[in-house]
Parts: C-alpha cells; sequence; structure tokens
C-alpha cells in the first residue's frame, strides 16, 4: 500500500510517497514519487504556488490489466513453473515468471528483451503484478531460457494448450491450418537448426527466417497446435511431418466427427501426401489441381458441376 516517507538529506526533510510490495516473498520498494520539502508541501495543502513543479506520470495500464485478468484463468507462469520448478539457490523471477512478462510485452508492445526493463518503467506494472524491474535484464533472460529443454517446452505446450481447451472448448468441425516464415537478424555464424536460408514470403531472402505452423478453430479463433521447422523446408515436405500429430489433437477434442476431411492448397501437393491421405482409414481429402493438368475441364460451364454425393466404391480413390 502507498504511505508517505520522510527522507533526510544535509539534515533536511523531504517527503516521498512510497509504494511497498512482495517481490519473491520479501517486502520491496516498487514506486517511490518524490513530493518535495516542508514549503512545497504546505503550498500544495493550502492548494497554490509552486504549479511549475509539478509533474505528472503516465503509465500503460488497461492493456496489461486486461493481461493480467487473461492469465488468471490460464495461469501461464504455474504451468511453466510446474515443468521447470525453481534452484534452490535461484533468486529473482522464475522461470515461468520471466515466460509471463515477455508474454505479455509481446500481447501489448514488443521490444527486445535488452529493452524489456526499460518498457516496463513506463507501464504499471508494479500494480499489476510487481516484479523487481532490474531482473528483467536480457542477460537474465536467457539466463533462465538455457534452463529450458526441448523436451520440457514440448510439456509445457502441451499443458498450455489442455488448459485452454479445458476453458474454451473449442469446436472441432472447422479448423485451419497455414504455415508461414518469419526473417530473423541472427547473426550467420550462430548455431541453429531452426534459422537457415530459404525462400522468404516477405521477399527478406538474405536473411536467417524460422517456419511456423498453426493450427486454429474457425469460430472462436482460438490456436489448437503448432510447430517450428526450419526455414527452407517446403510445406507440402512439412505437412507429413506434422498431420499424424495435428490428426491426434484434433480427435482428442470433443464434438469430432469420426471421419475428417481435409481440404489442402498447391502449397500441400505432392505424391506422398496424396498417398499418405488416401491410405488414412479416417481421412478424407480435397485439393486444388492446376489448370495446366486439366485443361478440357477449364471449357466446362459452371452449371454443369454439381456437388458430388455418391460414396467412393470399396477400395477406390477418394481423393479429387
Amino acid at each position: 500500500m502507498a504511505h508517505f516517507h520522510i527522507k533526510k538529506k544535509n539534515g533536511r526533510p523531504y517527503l516521498y510517497v512510497r509504494e511497498i510490495a512482495r517481490v519473491g516473498g520479501r517486502p520491496k520498494v516498487v514506486s517511490q514519487v518524490y513530493v518535495g520539502s516542508p514549503r512545497r508541501v504546505a503550498a500544495l495543502a493550502r492548494g497554490g504556488g509552486l504549479q511549475e513543479d509539478l509533474h505528472l506520470k503516465v503509465e500503460e495500464f488497461g492493456a496489461l490489466w486486461l493481461a493480467q485478468l487473461m492469465d488468471q484463468d490460464v495461469d501461464l507462469a504455474g504451468i511453466v513453473d510446474q515443468v521447470v520448478p525453481k534452484g534452490r539457490s535461484e533468486s529473482g523471477p522464475s522461470v515461468g515468471e520471466y515466460f509471463l512478462y515477455c508474454v505479455w510485452n509481446r500481447m501489448v508492445e514488443a521490444v527486445s528483451k535488452h529493452r524489456l526493463a526499460r518498457w516496463y518503467e513506463r507501464t504499471a506494472i508494479q500494480q499489476i503484478r510487481p516484479v523487481a524491474l532490474d531482473q528483467l535484464s536480457s542477460e537474465r533472460y536467457w539466463q533462465k531460457w538455457d534452463r529450458v529443454s526441448e523436451e520440457q517446452l514440448q510439456e509445457i505446450s502441451l499443458r498450455f494448450f489442455t488448459r485452454l481447451w479445458t476453458l474454451e472448448k473449442p469446436e472441432a468441425d472447422c479448423l485451419l491450418f497455414d504455415t508461414t516464415n518469419y526473417y530473423t537478424f541472427m547473426a550467420g555464424g550462430t548455431d541453429s537448426d531452426l534459422a537457415v536460408r530459404g525462400h522468404n514470403k516477405a521477399g527478406r531472402h538474405q536473411l536467417r527466417q524460422i517456419g511456423l505452423a498453426l493450427l486454429v478453430a474457425r469460430q472462436c479463433r482460438l490456436p489448437l497446435f503448432w510447430h517450428t521447422y526450419p526455414g527452407n523446408l517446403h510445406d507440402s515436405r512439412l505437412f507429413a511431418t506434422v498431420m499424424e500429430e495435428m490428426f491426434s489433437v484434433v480427435t482428442g477434442l470433443k464434438q469430432t466427427k469420426p471421419r475428417l476431411t481435409v481440404v489442402v492448397d498447391k502449397g500441400m501437393n505432392s505424391e506422398e501426401n496424396f498417398l499418405w491421405l488416401d491410405e488414412h482409414p479416417q481421412m478424407h481429402f480435397v485439393t486444388t489441381y492446376s489448370p495446366h493438368y486439366v485443361e478440357e475441364l477449364m471449357t466446362v460451364p459452371l452449371d454443369q458441376y454439381a456437388p458430388g454425393r455418391d460414396p467412393p466404391e470399396p477400395g477406390a480413390s477418394r481423393g479429387r
């Protein structure tokens, strides 16, 4: 809670408004506002003078408060800390709290890890979720991140999505899946299996990039599955890698039909993918095809086309 605090400098008293909160289980000053000398305080109490010494501090509040409200049900920090618990001699925010503060920054106004503490100085974070800002340095962040293994990251992801599905109960009647890539400014000599040069959709082919695949429920627009892959891997090669995993995710949701129809675009076209889909006992597929291979169909009027209703013959291909 906020309270008055008097400091003495050169034997003279000065008034401050301090706010103390528990950070890491210990009381810590999270906000301190200078009010002034006895003369200035008396003038302010009389309602006059010294207006030129009055300063206003504007802090980001609404977006962070909303983010904190959303996290009350999800508890991202708690999920991470269950998988990567705090060490005996570890001090400062936990790994889960570092995750949370970085996610909130990404939600509101993304900055680099180097500028994270400086950005939080302009927010009302101490009134929302107190933290020692000097701990939110890029060095401390990467120290914490180095503690998270690939297996732990997958476990965190699984627990996060399980919590999300429990809260929102997304329907699986129509799901949207797409891939994209993000270029980085990673130095060329940095070791990475993901960040490599490839065909970039933004035209930045000279930069190392990372591929991201995302599955989203159409109605609620919530993510259900994600997968990162090397930036030089073509979509059609990725498809077979992730389809089985995505299928297990989709069938794990409620209100899922026993058979699924997969609609793919030309980027996923390959003989291996069609064979995999065609042989899957619970999948049908629909895809696009280049007009170059079926020029005779391009001259048929649209009114002569009709939806197919007859089920496929046993043993026949279900692809069209």
